[in-house]
C-alpha cells in the first residue's frame, strides 16, 4: 500500500471540501473494495476521505411508495431491516446474500453502487426496480447512473447520499455465485411494478449491469417462467474469464431469470 493522507469527514460538506482540496482524493465508506485494491497497489489515492461514520448518510425510511436507504447503510442493516423486508423482500434477500458476514457488516450500499463492479448485486436491483440514486447535487435514475464497467454518471464533486427503491408488486433476485467470493457469475433481478416489468442482469456483461428487453416484453404479457423459457440471450458482449465462458453465462441468464420469476410468484 502506498502512502496517503486520511481524513475522517464530520459531514458531507466537510467530505466535499476535503475532496476538493486533495490532489487525487477518494471517498471511502466500508472499504471492502477500495482497501484490498490499495493493498495490491492497484490504486494509490493521495487522500482517503472517510464518510462511513456520518449519521446523515445512514438509515432506512419507508413510505407507501417505497424505501429510501442512506448511502452509508451496511448490507447487513438492509438485510435485517423490517421496513425493507416488508416493502421489498427481494431487496433484503439480495443484501443478505452479499459476500460473507464481514463484508455485509462493513460494506455499504452507496459504496457498492458508486463502484459499479460488474459482478456486484445492488446494480441489478437498482436497474430492475427503477431506483433513483441521490447525490449531494442531484437525483439520477438508475437507467442513467450505470454507464459502463466500474463507471457511473457521478461527477468528481459528487457523493452518493442515498438510494430510493419503489415498491414492487412482485420481485426476486437469483444469482449463480462464485463459491469463494460470493460475487455473481450471473445474477438476475426480476421486478413487476406499476411501471411494467424489468429484468436486470449482473455478473455477465462486459459493460456491467444490463436489461433484457425481450424477457421484459414476454413477462409483461405473461408473468411466468414459461413465458421466457424459449428466449435465448446472445453471448456477444458477455464476460469470458477463468470462472465461466460467454456461452455458459448466456445459459445461466436464462436459468436464473426463470428461477427469479418462479420465486417472485411465490
Amino acid at each position: 500500500m502506498y502512502e496517503f493522507d486520511y481524513h475522517r469527514a464530520s459531514s458531507v460538506a466537510d467530505a466535499l471540501s476535503a475532496l476538493g482540496k486533495a490532489e487525487d482524493g477518494t471517498v471511502i465508506s466500508g472499504g471492502q473494495t477500495l482497501l484490498p485494491t490499495m493493498k495490491q497497489r492497484l490504486a494509490s489515492p493521495s487522500d482517503l476521505i472517510d464518510i462511513g461514520s456520518l449519521d446523515e448518510l445512514s438509515g432506512i425510511s419507508a413510505d407507501g411508495n417505497g424505501v429510501t436507504i442512506g448511502a452509508a447503510t451496511t448490507h447487513a442493516t438492509v438485510a435485517g431491516s423490517g421496513d425493507v423486508n416488508k416493502a421489498i423482500p427481494a431487496l433484503a434477500a439480495l443484501a443478505g446474500g452479499i459476500g460473507d458476514p464481514h463484508v455485509r457488516n462493513l460494506g455499504t450500499i452507496g459504496g457498492s453502487i458508486a463502484n459499479n463492479d460488474p459482478a456486484a448485486d445492488y446494480p441489478a436491483a437498482c436497474l430492475a426496480l427503477g431506483a433513483t440514486i441521490t447525490t449531494n447535487n442531484r437525483s439520477i435514475s438508475a437507467d442513467d447512473f450505470f454507464t459502463g464497467l466500474f463507471d457511473t454518471a457521478l461527477e468528481n464533486d459528487e457523493i452518493v447520499t442515498g438510494v430510493t427503491f419503489p415498491r414492487a408488486d412482485k420481485a426476486a433476485y437469483m444469482k449463480f455465485a462464485n463459491p469463494a467470493s460470493r460475487y455473481a457469475l450471473v445474477g438476475v433481478f426480476v421486478a413487476k411494478t406499476g411501471e411494467g416489468v424489468r429484468v436486470a442482469v449482473t455478473g455477465a456483461g462486459e459493460d456491467g449491469v444490463f436489461r433484457v428487453e425481450e424477457m421484459e416484453s414476454a413477462l409483461a404479457g405473461d408473468f411466468s417462467s414459461a413465458a421466457i423459457a424459449g428466449i435465448s440471450v446472445s453471448s456477444d458482449g458477455l464476460n469470458n474469464d477463468i470462472h465461466a465462458s460467454p456461452d455458459y453465462r448466456a445459459h445461466l441468464i436464462g436459468v436464473m431469470a426463470r428461477r427469479a420469476v418462479d420465486a417472485a410468484n411465490g
